[in-house]
């Protein structure tokens, strides 16, 4: 159940990172595992983004649809038709030969990304990197990518030097329990200062060992990465919360945002919010400025 949050949220807000799933008559569902089909449909997620006070959303494609975006798309509109026709984008997964009509076909349909990563199932990998970076740069697209510790440190100087934005999922998915001198997460830290890299301060919960509702063993990584660059720092609640058990409440995961931006006073705090939940992803996902 999402509880009211005691943040103040303001105008053109944005979670920019969901799933949405669709009814499995109409979008194929390839299972995995003892995974089965979610039943969590983009009416539920609305009840969510209405008590968080919301404005915006980002639908990342599920792995559980391969390279099939047309649930995406299909929840991009009905969200417009919901809220807006500049409320929702979408993150996409294509095969390494997507066509370039199928790359304007998404585009059209409010596909702003890619989303890879070797922890992925059935994510796109990574050694296709630097081509779909070049096809998709004329988009005004970029890459997302969700790491871990172990290839992060690696894959740190390619993904700095693409010629499109680079955005990790999760806090980097980099465990509490390492200091910020650990090399993944410094080799973050390195990607930050070199101007092209955004970070999602999303799903804490997944790495969490002191649980909601602070996450505080995340404070120290957190609020390394808002100070280093706030301008390029975006929040989701990663609904409904895959990898998990249990579910989180939404409101909490928001509230923690306003403990990981400390400021000299409250202001400087509520300017960094507002940067994080309005300005950073309309420039990120290319949302019209508000009226």
């Amino acid at each position: 159940m999402t509880s009211t949050p005691q943040i103040t949220v303001p105008a053109g807000a944005c979670d920019s990172h969901i799933h949405i799933y669709g009814d499995p008559q109409h979008f194929a569902f390839v299972p995995y595992g003892d995974v089965r089909t979610p039943a969590h449909f983009v009416d539920e997620y609305l009840q969510v983004h209405g008590a968080l006070g919301l404005s915006r959303a980002v639908i990342v494609q599920t792995p559980l649809y391969e390279t099939d975006n047309a649930c995406v798309l299909d929840n991009i509109a009905k969200m417009r038709a919901a809220l807006g026709a500049d409320c929702a984008r979408g993150i996409a997964i294509v095969a390494p030969n997507v066509s370039d009509a199928e790359l304007a076909e998404l585009h059209a349909g409010g596909v702003r990304g890619l989303r890879f990563g070797i922890e992925l199932h059935k994510g796109m990998d990574p050694q296709y990197l630097e081509a779909i970076a070049e096809r998709i740069a004329p988009l005004g697209w970029h890459i997302q990518y969700r790491s871990t510790h172990d290839d992060l440190p690696a894959l740190a100087q390619r993904l700095g030097a693409l010629p499109v934005p680079v955005c990790i999922d999760h806090l980097g998915s980099i465990d509490p329990s390492y200091s910020i001198e650990h090399p993944a997460f410094r080799a973050l830290l390195n990607l930050l200062a070199g101007g092209n890299c955004w970070v999602k301060l999303s799903a804490p919960y997944q790495l969490s060992r002191c649980g909601p509702p602070n996450y505080e063993d995340f404070d120290a990584q957190a609020r390394a990465l808002v100070a280093a660059a706030p301008q390029r720092m975006v929040w989701g609640t990663n609904w409904p919360h895959p990898k998990v058990d249990w579910h989180p409440d939404e409101a909490l995961l928001l509230d923690v945002l306003q403990r990981w931006c400390p400021g000299t006073d409250t202001a400087t705090a509520t300017a960094t919010v507002q940067r994080i939940l309005v300005d950073n992803p309309a420039q990120l996902y290319d949302f019209p400025a508000l009226d």
